[in-house]
């Protein structure tokens, strides 16, 4: 398969990235050519389990293969397993696709429960492959020579995470619609977190045939970090350093100076490469191009227009202190018409706040919503203002008129460091800064007020709002929340 860049497809949803590489012997590469991932006859199949029926609570057709998702350079495949599920009769019309699966969950047949079991109940399909690192698909040696590849050009074509997992994603929908007999073309739905979240939203992104995303624990907006803003990224050291200097606690393994090498702080859509990049002699102009090159293709706030023409759906779990999606009060200040759901002090590794949520269904709920014309909608994103007076700061809440909310419970915390610090991350909202909001129904809005600590330079709150939706008979609590807000209460 050619890693050439091909001839501009007339549709104009289907064109492929190029990318000038720094490498001087580096030639024009695509990144995601969507005309090699629809090309069904390239999949190379090899069928692990062909065709079976499986049974269980609801009894299913099951299929694995592996196939292949292109070369990475000449004479370099990339292979992936697969597993199909339909229906134990007719086609599924659609599919749940995820990724966050591994190789042993391919050595045995599924069991359905839960929201999968609705789904194929109402004839909605499974797909699932491999998201993963290399070495957990037992390509441990080709995810290095990629990783090193990358490094040296800073060619998305050879990143994992810009191609190898969008691309997976992609080439699994093409088997699976290549099975003809057993899907028929419908909504495709992606979910999962961090990886998992990520790759979805790019694959939603520059794959039409997608039509919702629910993720988690995963990047969504470009922030100056993300950007290789070298300015942002000076702040961000020099914040850093004065935080680390003022540590007088024990900080485990390599002390407090580990918290500046952070693997994952700052980066643009996963792992930082920008000291690699510098260290291999790269620019942070070259860092810069790079960013924006890729920047289109994974951040769904840039591409708001086209996936709003696409009618698709999204909502994301961020998460307030993941080391991946580390920057909500940039995306909160920027785009608060995002749908999506904070759980406080929830993040990659963190322990969730003791008010937080228990019980919520937002990935059932999404997932039924998407697919059934008979479910009701996910809950809208509401608006947040505030009046300063004084040593206290009244908070408002509002949902559209014709969407009620059952409850509202609001978190604040002072001074938290910025977005991308190692502070972001370690300080959490405090166990007794929070409260439940009242409901003025006069206005018809959710009211709280925060009393304000003497000496304070800036608080920063949210709120979360529940609302049960019932399809056939079962009850789903579902928390949407207020946009992510920072107040500046002294000058800096």
């Amino acid at each position: 398969m050619s890693i050439v860049v091909k001839a501009a497809s007339s549709l104009a949803l289907l064109t492929c990235l190029a990318f000038p590489a720094h490498g001087a012997d580096e030639s024009l590469t695509p990144v995601i050519d969507m005309l090699e991932m629809l090309d069904a006859g390239t999949l190379d199949i090899q069928v692990i389990q062909d065709w079976h029926t499986v049974d269980g609570p609801v009894a299913t057709r099951q299929k694995i293969i592996n196939i292949s998702v292109g070369h990475v350079w000449a004479d370099q495949d990339y292979r992936i397993p697969v597993r199909m599920v339909v229906p134990l009769t007719g086609k599924a019309t659609g599919f749940h696709l995820t990724g966050g699966h591994g190789l042993r969950d391919f050595q045995r047949d599924m069991r359905v429960n839960g929201v999968d079991r609705i789904l194929l109940e109402g004839g909605v399909g499974l797909v699932h492959t491999m998201v993963q690192t290399l070495a957990q698909s037992d390509q441990k040696q080709l995810g290095k020579e990629m990783d090193d590849k990358f490094i040296e050009t800073l060619n998305p074509r050879y990143s994992i995470q810009y191609w190898g997992w969008p691309a997976t994603l992609m080439r699994s929908i093409t088997a699976a619609y290549a099975e003809t007999e057993h899907f028929a073309k419908g909504r495709i739905a992606m979910s999962g977190g961090s990886k998992n979240g990520a790759t979805p939203s790019a694959v939603l992104i520059q794959d039409p045939r997608t039509t919702a995303v629910h993720a988690s624990v995963s990047p969504i907006w470009d922030s100056p970090l993300r950007m290789c803003d070298e300015e942002a990224w000076a702040g961000l050291r020099a914040f850093n350093q004065r935080y680390v200097d003022g540590i007088t606690k024990d900080t485990g393994k390599g002390g407090p100076e580990r918290l500046l090498r952070h693997p994952f702080l700052g980066g643009t859509f996963g792992p930082i490469y920008n000291r690699r990049a510098l260290a291999a002699g790269h620019s942070w102009g070259d860092l810069q191009k790079t960013a924006e090159l890729v920047a289109d293709h994974v951040f769904v706030t840039r591409n708001l227009k086209q996936l709003k023409t696409r009618n698709v759906d999204m909502f994301f779990h961020p998460g307030t202190h993941d080391f991946v999606c580390f920057d909500v009060a940039w995306g909160g200040r920027h785009h608060p018409k995002m749908p999506v759901y904070l759980e406080c002090n929830a993040g990659h590794g963190q322990k969730p706040h003791p008010t937080a949520e228990k019980g919520q269904a937002n990935k059932s709920a999404f997932l039924i919503s998407h697919f059934f014309a008979d479910a009701p909608d996910m809950p809208a994103t509401p608006t947040i203002s505030y009046q300063h007076t004084g040593d206290r700061i009244t908070v408002t809440v509002s949902f559209p008129p014709d969407e009620p909310s059952e409850s509202g419970r609001i978190w604040w915390i002072y001074n938290r460091g910025i977005d991308g610090s190692a502070a972001y991350l370690r300080e959490h909202f405090p166990d007794e800064q929070w409260s439940d909001m009242q409901w003025d129904e006069a206005r018809k809005v959710w009211t709280a007020e925060i009393e304000l600590k003497k000496g304070v330079s800036h608080i920063d709150f949210f709120s979360n709002h529940r609302r049960t939706l019932t399809y056939k008979s079962a009850k789903y609590p579902t928390y949407v929340s207020s946009p992510y807000t920072r107040i500046q209460l002294t000058r800096s």
